[in-house]
């Protein structure tokens, strides 16, 4: 599981409409060996499956006032 500092982050709070393209966009970027910290202002839950599929290990956690952290990178 994703535990070092991330190399990249996305906040897709800041994203006017669904974050998914700029989320596999921002994926398929990482170089070998990087990762990527996803800021969402909802638990992305239904991004579990689809980075299972795709060969990506991620951690998530809340922080205050309902913001979740996908620490994401390949496995």
């Amino acid at each position: 599981m994703p535990t070092e500092t991330p190399d990249r982050t996305l906040d897709v709070r800041t994203i006017d409409g669904p974050p998914f393209d700029d989320i596999m966009a921002a994926l398929e970027s990482l170089e070998d060996g990087e990762q990527l910290r996803l800021i969402a202002p909802f638990e992305p839950a239904p991004l579990y499956e689809v980075l299972e599929a795709r060969g990506f290990d991620f951690e998530s956690d809340e922080h205050a006032q309902g913001v979740w952290y996908v620490h994401i990178e390949h496995d």
